[in-house]
């Protein structure tokens, strides 16, 4: 009895496993993206290229801001979403590319990184525009709230923190907390049980802190992270340097010639790297999908405008820098040894990272490791906002307590399910978050036009108000 329940239970299981495979290809296919590339070349063109702001939204990082309403600084949201945005798709993600799409691929992949930066700028100023205040004072923000009191659209709400809440426990929790246990057990073989008593410690003791205690440990770990990733990636460039010259025609020959890593038709190729470098890239920085723009509605900001600026450098970092990066280091090291392989995108990276004596293997690891425990700790707070719009705060430590027990059953577990499960919700993210976006362009449009246009930056929201008020 029991071997045939077994039996069954396995059958279910390759057939679920089968059709959220197709599912997760569907949805992450042409039609999401050309609705979230659309999405991101329209708010590109209705808002002025507003990445060319970059470098004013970078010193606005070191203006304190002085705002009553909000939580966190400024800064300290863009490290929630950065922690959460930068995971193990920066490094294992861009060598899958590579190996489906080709070099090409890559230029695609850093090409949504520029256009996601005016989706990202729209998200924050929204999720400012409609925050609100929670039973405990503090702030709650994101699409969820954009779509009830800007859209005046519940049901759509509703599903995005759904969503949003069922993604958080699969992406953001049990997928990260497993690749982080791989990952150490196949470098240093220290087994998954350690792994995950370690990690699960040290996850409660952040995260049983709320967002103060989340804001304060990424305002560290996560530019301290990125910024070792970023020299090991630089010393291994330098190392190969004789290749990045090549490497960098040989990007953007394949992004417009088609020379797919496969081989095949020019034109299909050329489908295929444009297909898999912007669905990786939008995988990669989540401009489109909402995530980010919860951790934006609790920064202290003065007016929505002012932290938009700061969200929309999130892409800048995430895509056009580390993405970019990673994939240099990659294209370098297949032209200087011939005997990697690019069809297997999962261990590309470890075999390109490999060839560099000493430093190779352990920054790719400690970076893994890091970019995954980032992410565990921006995701718990984004699925803890969206599970306290659909119940209320009386969640919330529940909540918490649950998460800390998902990540030990993720480092222990084999998640095939909940890899593809969770890339299904994570894409159907996108369709109400893109929704708000596109209905709320004339919103976006005043706002950019009163703060950053007419040179009001430094203006708080409620002087507006009054200016508004006198004027009628």
């Amino acid at each position: 009895m029991f071997e045939v329940v077994c039996q069954k239970f396995s059958e279910l299981s390759h057939h679920l496993q089968s059709f959220l495979s197709e599912l997760s290809g569907y949805l992450w296919g042409w039609p999401l993206i050309i609705l979230l590339l659309g999405t991101h070349l329209y708010l590109t063109c209705i808002l002025r290229f507003p990445q060319r702001f970059i470098i004013k939204a970078i010193k606005l990082y070191f203006v304190k801001d002085h705002a009553k309403d909000g939580d966190i600084s400024p800064f300290s949201s863009l490290m929630i979403a950065l922690a959460a945005n930068i995971g193990a798709g920066n490094i294992i993600g861009v060598g899958v590319a590579l190996a489906l799409g080709g070099p090409g691929a890559i230029f695609w992949c850093w090409l949504t990184g520029v256009l996601g930066m005016a989706t990202r700028y729209s998200e924050g100023l929204l999720s400012i525009k409609y925050r609100v205040k929670n039973k405990q004072g503090l702030i709650s923000g994101g699409p969820m709230y954009v779509l009830e009191h800007g859209m005046k659209c519940k049901w759509l709400a509703i599903l995005f923190a759904i969503f949003t809440a069922i993604a958080a426990f699969g992406i953001g929790n049990l997928t990260q907390a497993n690749a982080a246990a791989v990952q150490l057990q196949h470098s240093f073989d220290i087994s998954n049980t350690y792994t995950a008593i370690t990690l699960t410690i040290l996850t409660a003791l952040v995260i049983l802190g709320g967002i103060k205690s989340i804001a304060k440990v990424c305002a560290i770990f996560v530019p301290f992270m990125a910024a070792c990733y970023i020299i090991g990636c630089l010393w291994i460039l330098y190392v190969q340097c004789d290749y990045i010259i090549p490497a960098i025609q040989c990007i953007l020959e394949c992004a417009f010639t088609g020379e797919a890593a496969t081989g095949g038709i020019v034109g299909a190729a050329i489908l295929t790297a444009i297909r898999t470098g912007v669905a990786r890239g939008l995988f990669s920085n989540e401009a489109g999908l909402g995530s980010a723009a919860i951790a934006s509605a609790a920064a202290q900001n003065r007016n929505p405008v002012r932290q938009a600026l700061i969200s929309s450098s999130g892409p800048f970092w995430d895509t056009v820098i580390i993405c970019a990066l990673t994939g240099i280091v990659l294209t370098t090291s297949i032209l200087a040894y011939p005997d990697i392989s690019c069809s297997d995108g999962a261990k590309l990276t470890s075999l390109a990272f490999s060839k560099i004596p000493l430093v190779g293997a352990p920054i790719l690891t400690l970076s893994l490791v890091t970019f995954t425990v980032s992410t565990i700790l921006g995701w718990s707070y984004f699925g803890e906002k969206a599970l306290e719009y659909l119940g209320g705060v009386k969640f919330i430590i529940p909540y918490r307590v649950l998460w800390i027990i998902t990540v030990y059953i993720g480092c222990v577990s084999q998640l095939d399910l909940v890899w593809l499960f969770a890339d299904c919700t994570n894409a159907l993210m996108a369709i109400p978050n893109l929704i708000s976006l596109l209905a709320l362009s004339g919103v976006l449009i005043q706002q950019t036009r009163y703060y950053l246009w007419q040179n009001r930056l430094d203006a708080c929201e409620f002087e507006k108000t009054n200016e508004e008020n006198q004027k009628n």
